[in-house]
This record gives C-alpha cells, structure tokens and sequence, in this order.
C-alpha cells in the first residue's frame, strides 16, 4: 500500500504539456543527377580571420562555382554563419571571418585516398592554399561524411597536425571521439547515445514489436545494435530479421540476394535504416525501393539525400520515418542566398538545394488529408505559403561551429594572447580555448564544447513523401527529449499525424495480435517473445481487463478526454482497482494466519484508495468550475491540493485498520455449524465492530463522492465525467447496501463467496461505469476526442 501512495506522490508531479503549436513543413524539388551518381562527397573549408570588414557581397561567387547541388547548401549555409557573426558588433570588432572554396574542395572518399600520397610530400595540397609564415594556425570545416575527417586527420605528420584545428559537421561518430588519433579535432553533432530510445518509444506508441533492422556491418553498426537490442528488449519488442549489410562491395554483391530475400519474406511492416549514406547499406536501400518494397523506413535526417532521390507515387505505406535533430529553426536563409544572386535564385533552383521550411495549418490545406491530396492540388496550396530555406543538421552543425570559432578567437583577443609569428603555439592557445567554448548561440540554444560534458541529441520526429515529379514534402509530428521523465520523453502531434496519413495510427507491425479476454499468451521455447498462441485461460483463472484499459489511457495520454479528466488519478484509480480485482485471491485456498490477515486489510486500504480518488476527482471538477477569480480558493485548485484527499484518506483508513490489528486482528477459526459432519477451518475476522467500522468507511467515502457528483452532473464541459462518476457510485453504494443482509443471512463458505461477488461486482461497475464510455470514445470515436474537430464543432 505504501508503493501505492508512493505511486501517487509520483505522478501528482506536473507532465510537462508542449504548447499549441503550428505544424512545421517542408518541401522541396528532385535535384538533378550528378555525372558521379550516387557517390557522395566530402567538403572541406578553410576559416580565415581579415584585420578588416567585409560586407555581404564579399560571398557572391560562392554560386558561380561549380559543384555537385547537393553540397552548394553547405557554402551557403557557412557564408550565411559567417556574415551573422561579422554583423555582430560583440564579437571580433574590426575583424571578419571569411572562408575559401574552390571546385576541388569536394571529394569523394575515393578520391581523397588516391591523394593521401601527395599529402606526405606536400602537406599543403589538399587545401589548395599557400600557407605563408605569418599563418599561425589553420583552422578547418570538413565533412559530412566522417571519413572526410578521418583521412585528413590521419594524413598530416605529428608536428603538421599541431598547426591544423578541424571541426566536423555531419553525424557523430565514434571513431573521431579517439583523443589520441584526433587530439585536435572537434564533432559539433551531439551523440547519438538516446536514438535507440528514442526509435523504441517510437514502436511503443505505434504498438509495433516486429521490426526489421538493416545496418552497416562495422563498428558503429554494431554498437548501435547492442543499444536497440537493449533497450527493445526491455520493452518486448522483438527483431524479425537483422541485415549486417558488409562494408566491402564485392562482398556485399556476393550476398546482395540473401538481404532482399530477407526483406521480401518477412512479415514486419517497419525497418530501421542506420548507416552511412555513402556505403553498400545506401545501395541496397535504394535497390530495395526501387524493386518497389513498401515498408514504413525508420531512418536519421542525413538519409535525407538519399530519399530525396526517390520518384515514387503514395502508396499504401505511410513514408518515411526521420529522425533529426532538433535545433531551433533559424530565419533569414532564403533572404541572404537571394541577395547573393537575385536572378539565378528563383524559389524552385532553391528547392532544389535543400528544405524549405513553411508553417502549415491543419486546417489550411484543401486536401481533407495530405496523403490523398493530388500532386497538383498540393503544389498549388504549398505556393500559396510564405517559406524560408530550412537548415538541415549539418548546416546547423556549421552555423555552431562558426560562432564557436568566433567565440574562441573572440576570449583570446580579449586576454590580448601573443599573435607573434610562432607557428603551432598560437594554434595550441586558441585550441585550449576552443576546448573550454560555451555560450548561448542566436537562437537561444546552448553549445558547449567540453567533450565530456556532451549533451545527448534531442530530436524531432519527421514523416517524408516524394510525389511524382520530383515534389517531396516532410512534415513534422513530434519530438523526443532524454531530458524527460520516463514516459514523457516522446510526444506526437495527434492531429497532425491525422492530417497529413488520414488516421492516427500507423500500419500494424506484431508478430502475434494480443490476446482477447479470456485468453492467455502461450510462448513457445526458442522463439521470440513478440511470437506466441492464445490459447483459453484454464478453469478457475481469468484475464486482467483492467490493464487492458490502462494501456489504452497510457498510449493516448495526450488525448483531450484523458487530459479534461486528470490522467493522473484516472492512473491511480486503474491501479487501484487492479488491486481490488486481485483482492479474491486471498480468499481461495486453505486460510492460514497471513491470508487471514490479508484478507480484510488489504480489502479495507485498496477500495478507500479507489474510492478516494473518485472523490479527488469529482472534487477537482467542482473546484474548477467554482474558482473563476484568482484567491485562496484559486490556489488549492491550481497547486494539486484535492490530489492529498487520496493520501489523507487512506491515512485514516490505516489508522483503523491498526487499531483492529492492536485490539482483535482477523485469525483462523474453525465452523462446526454450518454444515453437518464437517469442520469447515474459515478465518475469524475478529473485531467484527471493526470490519463494519472499515465498510462504513467506504460507505461515508462513497456518499460523499455521490453528492458532489451529483452536484457537478450538469456542469459545462465537453468531457466532464461526474454523470459517470455519479452513477459509479450510486452502483458501488447499492452493492453494499445490497451485501448487509445477504451477508447476515449466509452461514460458512457462503459468506465469503458474498463478500468475494461483492468485491468484484463494486471493482467491475467502477471499471466500467468510469472508464468504458472513455475508451469506447478513444477507440471508436476519435473525431470526438480531437481539439480540432471540436473546436470547428464549436465555432460552427
């Protein structure tokens, strides 16, 4: 009992609700193919500080050069970074930071091995600069691909590198976290340490369990493997396949007909893509795409370049699942690439470069439903929207990797460090201040740069379609935040799921369907948990219903009739009355001296907790209506006071329960009357004043939630629950009312299967008087149980 109010105390804690928000959207334009294919490359750019300021014009060749159009949104996005912070007044006065970029600074990662020769003889090469002596360090931009990094923080000789500080964009990987191999290198994407949580929360509130996982079969493959098995198993999700896809390509061809045979056989509907986008693990996606196999793809936002690529119609699938990491949306983008070149800048050659970002009303579109919308009914909505060019994660990536380089040189001009012309001590001052950078950036988020302190990624959850003729649109339905309780880690926008596929739910994945009532799970040895029979449950045993109902009230938590009714003592009172259905067990068997004991205390304690927490609800619906101004009154509602009544009753119903233990405690008797010839060994409840003193209890409890409800039956509200609340309790009342005289007018084992009907009929009519009307709402009539229709109920 008390981990039953400890339970209490726990979810009386505040859930932190997201405000309203606008549903965020994006879209954007097939880019043409590159005479390269699908090979993609890494770029890398050279950071240098002038002793004077530049204006804005100063970045207008960047579009003349020419390079693959999947990379010109990088130059861009650093031009745009570095011309915020030479517009800064606080930040390098009189200085600016500017940066080069020339057609060779992309290559392929092949590309780049064939030059590690010429790195030896000339350390100079790559970077296609002249490095005169008074250059006291360079400072370097590379990625997004990690191999990018790691080939030319491995090629400079140990006095050579000492001289060169590299920070990274694009995904974070572990083998760049190698101190020793890369001592001056910094990644300025946070860890992906939450991602397998954050996909299993995910599959929770989708019900999924049957998932297929397709990864590259290397180090980080393979640690990212060992966090999804931990973390889904649990939760009792199981793996229907895993493909280790082989990094070597003539391996992976020799193989390529075992993966998609796979795929093509297994019954799961979801797959999990995790790799790099420029591996064997990218080929065999696209191959299994363009095979036509439709699943739901879970995948991180760098795998955006890959399904961008894509010319598929909607099908039965609901697209593409992202993961991306959330960071605040930075505006301006579009303006500033216009102004660099007003002419070539149209709104379609900019779409082609990346997302751009609009905000979207559900109730803005002609299309009832995003997913049966025509390609030309929603081009000719998207072109009625204001958007700006999005930044994706590793431009913002880029952006922060801007302002800490300028924040870094900006502490060490400030302490006016010696700028002589020393060639790596200078480059070893500014990394030591680089290392101990932290600050808020413009839009409001914090960078730190101590390694060790690290936060982990927060992220938002993106679906993704490509219509015909090269048109793709991603829309944003929720967020996922380690930070959280558990639990409250991961929130969806309901109605904007509902908008943008037509339902709420998503395509079914599981192995086995549950179990109906009356059924039991039966596993079989050597095969996954997620896979069982339902067979009927044996004689004299039956199915918990109410934890069927309490998954239903956790999976929809943010539902409006759950929320109007306080979830959190909705759970207390499930809970509860889980117990009290559980209470008959203690009365089968042979009774002993525990059992005997168990019996009415345990039955005493459970229903005051349940009937306690109707009479906090119905309070809680009372006050609200009551408290309209701000006082006393106004603050016991608004600080959680009527939540206590749970507590403070039951605190009572303790008190008597140890008195009836201290002065006559329930103990084993046996019956020689009730039947002729037999000695019948039942459990003597004692202190009979104090069994009737704990039933008139419940009954006081019970009157006085009636009576409130009673009064609170007609007030305003779409989803008040006290016509609910009253009638559970006029059945509860009647029950017992009913129980008095059977009871007295019943001999040996009769009384206790009395007492036991009793239990289970009062459990069953709270259960179903309170929460059956709710889930019928959840389940069967989800327009009634949306903000948006009734609001449009509402102003009709």
């Amino acid at each position: 009992m008390f981990t039953l109010i400890f339970l209490f105390l726990l979810l009386n804690i505040p859930i932190p609700v997201s405000s309203i928000i606008h549903p965020r959207c994006f879209w954007r334009m097939k880019q043409n193919k590159d005479k390269d294919g699908d090979l993609l490359t890494g770029c890398i750019f050279l950071l240098i500080r002038l002793q004077w300021t530049v204006e804005k014009d100063y970045f207008n060749h960047i579009l003349n050069i020419q390079t693959r159009t999947e990379n010109k949104h990088f130059p861009l996005a650093l031009a745009f970074s570095l011309d915020e912070v030479n517009r800064n007044p606080d930040l390098l006065p009189n200085m600016s930071l500017v940066f080069e970029f020339s057609e060779g600074a992309c290559k392929t990662v092949s590309e780049l091995y064939s030059l590690m020769p010429l790195f030896g003889k000339n350390q100079n090469y790559y970077l296609n600069y002249n490095c005169n002596e008074g250059t006291t360090c360079i400072v370097m931009l590379t990625g997004p691909i990690w191999e990018t990094s790691a080939i030319l923080g491995t090629s400079l000789d140990p006095y050579r590198s000492q001289q060169v500080l590299q920070l990274t964009y694009g995904p974070f990987h572990t083998i760049l976290s190698d101190d020793e191999k890369f001592p001056y290198l910094y990644q300025m994407a946070p860890k992906d340490t939450a991602l397998p949580l954050a996909m299993v929360s995910l599959m929770l509130h989708f019900n999924w369990n049957w998932i297929g996982l397709a990864i590259s079969d290397n180090d980080q493959g393979s640690q990212f493997l060992s966090h999804l098995r931990r973390e889904m198993q649990k939760n009792t999700v199981c793996f229907a396949f895993v493909s280790l896809i082989p990094v070597k390509m003539d391996l992976y061809m020799s193989r390529a007909e075992v993966y998609y045979n796979q795929i093509i056989t297994s019954s799961t509907n979801v797959v999990i893509i995790y790799g790099d986008t420029d591996s064997t693990l990218a080929v065999s996606f696209r191959m299994w795409e363009s095979l036509g196999i439709q699943r739901i793809w879970v995948t991180t936002s760098q795998w955006d370049v890959t399904t961008s690529k894509r010319d598929l119609t909607l099908d039965t699938s609901h697209g593409t699942l992202v993961f991306a990491q959330h960071h605040s949306e930075i505006s301006g983008f579009k303006t500033f690439v216009q102004t660099l070149n007003p002419l070539k800048c149209s709104d379609e050659y900019l779409a082609r470069l990346g997302w751009m970002r609009f905000n979207c009303e559900v109730s803005a579109s002609k299309c009832e439903t995003l997913r049966n919308c025509s390609f030309n009914a929603s081009l000719e909505w998207l072109m009625r929207q204001t958007f700006d060019m999005a930044f994706s994660d590793a431009s913002y990536d880029i952006y922060n990797a801007v302002y800490t380089v300028a924040h870094a040189l900006h502490e060490m001009l400030l302490q006016q460090v010696d700028d002589g012309k020393g060639h790596y001590g200078n480059c070893l001052k500014l990394h030591s201040f680089l290392r101990k950078t932290h600050f808020t950036n413009p839009v409001g988020e914090k960078v730190n740069m101590n390694q060790r302190v690290n936060q982990q990624a927060e992220y938002d959850i993106f679906q993704v379609w490509n219509f015909p003729n090269g048109f793709g649109l991603k829309v944003k339905i929720g967020e996922f935040s380690p930070y959280f309780p558990h639990f409250q880690q991961l929130h969806l926008y309901e109605d904007v799921i509902e908008w943008s596929t037509g339902n709420r739910q998503m395509l079914p994945s599981v192995c086995s369907a549950d179990c109906g009532p009356g059924f039991r799970k039966f596993l079989q040895e050597g095969i996954a948990a997620c896979c069982f029979d339902c067979i009927p449950c044996p004689e004299n045993e039956v199915s918990n219903e109410t934890s069927v109902i309490f998954g239903i009230f956790v999976k929809h938590h943010d539902t409006p009739i759950v929320r109007a009714n306080n979830r959190n003592l909705s759970y207390i009172l499930l809970i509860s009355l889980m117990f009290c259905f559980l209470c008959p067990l203690l009365f089968i068997g042979q009774p002993n001296s525990a059992t005997c004991v168990l019996q009415q205390i345990t039955f005493g304690v459970v229903f005051t907790v349940a009937v306690s927490t109707v009479l906090a609800k119905t309070v809680t619906v009372l006050l609200a209506f009551i408290v309209t101004a701000p006082g006393r009154m106004r603050y016991f509602l608004v600080s959680g006071a009527p939540n206590y009544i749970i507590s403070i009753c039951t605190f009572i119903q303790i008190i008597v329960c140890a008195i009836w233990l201290q002065v006559s405690p329930p103990s084993i008797d046996t019956d020689t009357h009730s039947e002729h010839g037999q000695i019948i060994i039942v459990c003597n409840k004692g202190s009979v004043t104090a069994f009737y003193c704990v039933l008139g209890y419940h009954g006081s409890l019970a009157l006085g939630s009636f009576i409130l409800a009673f009064l609170a039956r007609n007030l305003p509200d779409k989803f008040n629950e006290s016509k609910l609340l009253t009638f559970s309790m006029l059945l509860f009342c009647s029950v017992w009312v009913t129980f008095l005289p059977v009871y007295h007018s019943t001999k040996g084992k009769a009384m206790v299967v009395v007492e036991v009907f009793s239990i289970l009929v009062s459990s069953a009519g709270l259960l179903g008087c309170i929460f059956i009307p709710k889930c019928y709402m959840i389940l069967f009539k989800p327009e009634r149980n949306s903000l948006e229709k009734i609001r449009e109920k509402t102003s009709s």
